[in-house]
């Protein structure tokens, strides 16, 4: 862990997870904040805040503050910034109740998790995982007109269930492909936001009409909403896709629905124990995975970075946070 001697927003930070090159640079210019060089547990980052006395703590999803933390957050601390738009690593609401502002990084990951998004929905639909694997075996054996088949994403039906910021990222996209983009969402959006896109309120009644289907919503606000009962919903042949939250769904029932040929093909980028995935998803061939990456470009994690101290800045100067939780 290292220090600047200067601090120019005085109160004290400990940035308590590695962080890009710039966003470290910015937190001991401009706070002489200390900068883990691991990512930090919930009781190491406390402990460091209460023995220096520290009015800010900026965090990622290895500071797993519970409610017995936050009881025990030291009585200068003001701010836990976090570095991600979830924070359901957290008990945010005890941490608040201790009169401790929670803030996350929304609006900086939208166009990122859409792109990785649509490259999961790609690669599903035309078979990478099985199309790299050919070529890093060697490729040798020719193949012939029915062999290696994927299925075209052009023209088809996406279903988007959560229809916030990203979801209307990945609907922009489907519309370069020529896709009929069916939403599903807690309330119906405006004409100007559905842009074309067809409002279906019950989830069920949209299932069998979606050849594709992509999660975009908060795990804590759904719980398991892909299911066996769910999956069943969609047209044989169909392709999943979810880059949203692990926790929404049933991996047992998916695995099911691959290996019995219900579903296609898959892309995940989000599992329900990370990282000690079900390695069963890596057994399947119909699967295009990628480690909980949606964010991973530069130019978003410095954003996710900057955010957080942003945050930091405007309650250290005695300003109400920017994005408060």
């Amino acid at each position: 862990m290292t220090a600047n001697t200067t601090e120019q927003i005085p109160g004290g930070v400990l940035v308590a997870r590695r962080v890009p090159p710039a966003v470290a640079d910015r937190a001991r210019r401009e706070f002489g904040a200390l900068v883990a060089e691991h990512d930090m547990s919930a009781e190491e980052a406390i402990g460091i805040a209460a023995e220096k006395g520290l009015a800010a703590l900026v965090i990622g999803g290895s500071a797993k503050i519970n409610a017995t933390h936050a009881a025990a957050l030291p009585p200068g601390l003001k701010i836990v910034a976090n570095t991600s738009v979830g924070y359901d690593h957290m008990d945010a609401a005890a941490v608040k109740a201790a009169g401790v502002i929670v803030t996350n990084t929304p609006d900086v990951l939208t166009d990122c998790t859409a792109d990785l998004a649509f490259m999961l929905l790609l690669n599903a639909c035309r078979r990478g995982h099985e199309y790299e694997a050919i070529m890093r075996a060697g490729w040798r054996k020719p193949f012939g007109m029915p062999d290696n088949l994927g299925i075209q994403p052009s023209a088809k039906t996406l279903g988007i269930v959560g229809m916030g910021r990203i979801g209307r990222a990945m609907a922009q996209r489907a519309r370069g492909f020529g896709m009929k983009i069916l939403y599903n969402n807690r309330s119906r959006l405006a004409p100007d936001l559905e842009m074309g896109a067809e409002y279906v309120a019950d989830l069920r009644a949209m299932l069998p009409r979606c050849q594709i289907l992509s999660l975009h919503l908060p795990g804590g606000s759904a719980g398991t909403l892909m299911t066996a009962e769910t999956f069943a919903l969609l047209p044989r042949g169909a392709v999943f896709v979810n880059t949203a939250r692990g926790s929404l769904v049933d991996e047992d029932a998916l695995i099911d629905a691959l290996k019995s040929g219900h579903l296609f093909a898959a892309g995940l980028d989000v599992f329900r124990q990370e990282p000690a995935f079900d390695l069963r998803f890596a057994e399947l061939p119909n699967v295009f995975l990628t480690p909980h990456v949606a964010s991973a470009t530069v130019e978003t994690r410095d954003a996710m970075g900057f955010k957080a101290l942003d945050n930091v800045a405007a309650v250290l100067r005695g300003q109400p946070p920017i994005d408060p939780v």
